[in-house]
């Protein structure tokens, strides 16, 4: 059940893309990370307040809460950062690399993982067809998906050792406050802002859907080692690639269809294998 639950929740991810690549015609990029993290931020809030739950702010709470927004922030720095430099396949395929770096960080290598993890790399390289070349922006990326195994390793450690639900808060409400000044470093005009129907379609996707499928997150890695996690994750190209040629009229050839089929196959041999 975790397992296809975050199967389901990288599914989410996958629609962000297309949703997201839509909305950055009108809005910078960081300035609408802050717009999808406040109202993130928001949503959990109110779910707190109506089911009367308890906001826990001891010290191992808010301490798990810092380490893993550090490292969240990075990787969606990093990975913004690097999309200036580098093209949209290079950075799908180096981000989704946190499916190699989350078991050599732990040191959880075997049979099964080596060739789901082979599999998956080979599906990521046939399905967004990187540059075999690596420029600032690529290395910047590179960063960035050790950024996010450090989170999907965190997350596997705090969600087991402090409360889940108040650790989401935390990090979501830390996440809007990192972002906060970025209209004003990105010199955002007040049209960006415009509540269009892309932009306010953009926001449900990222700011609701997602946010529910973080949560979805939270709970399942107290179950699924982070290995698993990293695998079902990198899935997400894949889906993306398919919302985009079915909503915006995309091109996915045989090779991308024949590399999001490996990468399927990697995620059953790896997670539900066995």
């Amino acid at each position: 059940m975790p397992r296809l639950a975050l199967l389901l929740t990288t599914l989410i991810w996958g629609a962000t893309f297309p949703a997201t690549k839509a909305v950055l015609e009108q809005i910078p990029p960081l300035s609408f990370l802050l717009l999808r993290f406040f109202i993130g931020t928001l949503l959990i809030l109110l779910w707190f307040v109506v089911g009367r739950r308890r906001l826990h702010h001891d010290r191992a709470v808010l301490e798990a809460a810092a380490l893993s927004t550090i490292f969240l922030f990075l990787g969606y720095l990093l990975q913004t950062v690097g999309l200036s430099y580098t093209t949209a396949s290079n950075s799908a395929f180096l981000t989704a690399l946190y499916v190699v770096f989350v078991p050599l960080i732990l040191l959880r290598v075997d049979r099964r993982a080596v060739l789901a993890t082979v599999v998956a790399v080979v599906g990521l390289w046939l399905l967004v067809k990187p540059n075999a070349s690596m420029n600032r922006g690529d290395l910047l990326t590179l960063g960035c998906a050790v950024a996010f195994a450090g989170h999907i390793i965190c997350l596997e450690r705090f969600t087991r050792q402090v409360d889940a639900p108040s650790l989401l808060v935390w990090q979501m409400v830390a996440m809007t406050l990192l972002f906060l000044l970025a209209p004003w470093w990105e010199d955002a005009p007040g049209s960006a802002f415009s509540p269009t129907p892309v932009l306010l379609t953009g926001l449900v996707v990222t700011g609701v859907l997602a946010t529910l499928a973080f949560a979805v997150q939270m709970w399942a890695q107290q179950l699924v080692p982070a290995q698993q996690v990293a695998l079902l994750f990198a899935s997400e190209p894949a889906y993306a690639a398919w919302l985009s040629w079915y909503f915006l009229g995309e091109t996915l050839d045989v090779q991308g269809w024949i590399g999001s089929a490996l990468i399927l196959l990697a995620v059953i041999i790896g997670a539900f294998g066995g």
